[in-house]
């Protein structure tokens, strides 16, 4: 499961590179084309809408991964260390249910109602949009399912020492 992740962590890495490198590429032509030109692109602003949310779920998925997500633990750094372990585990089935209900099936009965309505800035339908909701969540659902497993047997501390020193 490890090598999965490496994986996954390194094409998630790639195409949020090339994803947001196209954002900032069409954000760049939509203020060249509005303010060199004096001809507003209404197909840059649409397609901008698109690329930053899916970077931003995506991106989202690939942060919760690596654990780099926010999260207020002080209360549980100075509890032991089995209290701490239960506590992770409880907070990763909490993301699981959260992952599966909202962004995967809400996320995908909301690509169904959305499937058939069109743009008329883009030759695509805004259910591609809505489509990064179930893709992120399934990502989420594999992070969080390695994470409990690793917490669970110790292999992966359940609360990072590092993060933030607690207050003395």
């Amino acid at each position: 499961m490890t090598v999965l992740k490496v994986v996954l962590d390194r094409v998630l890495t790639w195409i949020c590179v090339v994803l947001f490198a196209a954002l900032v590429l069409d954000v760049g032509w939509q203020v060249f084309a509005r303010q060199v030109l004096n001809a507003p692109s209404g197909w840059s602003e649409e397609l901008a809408k698109y690329l930053f949310i899916w970077v931003g779920l995506l991106g989202g998925a690939l942060v919760f991964g690596e654990r780099g997500h926010v999260a207020a633990d002080l209360a549980v750094q100075r509890a032991p260390e089995r209290v701490q372990r239960v506590t992770a585990v409880t907070v990763q089935i909490s993301i699981l249910a959260f992952a599966v209900l909202a962004l995967i099936w809400g996320g995908y009965r909301v690509v169904h109602l959305t499937w058939n309505q069109t743009l008329t800035g883009l030759p695509v339908n805004v259910g591609w949009m809505y489509l990064a909701l179930p893709i992120s969540g399934v990502i989420t659902v594999l992070y969080t399912v390695y994470h409990m497993i690793h917490i669970s047997t110790g292999e992966e501390i359940a609360i990072d020492p590092d993060a933030e020193a607690p207050l003395a």
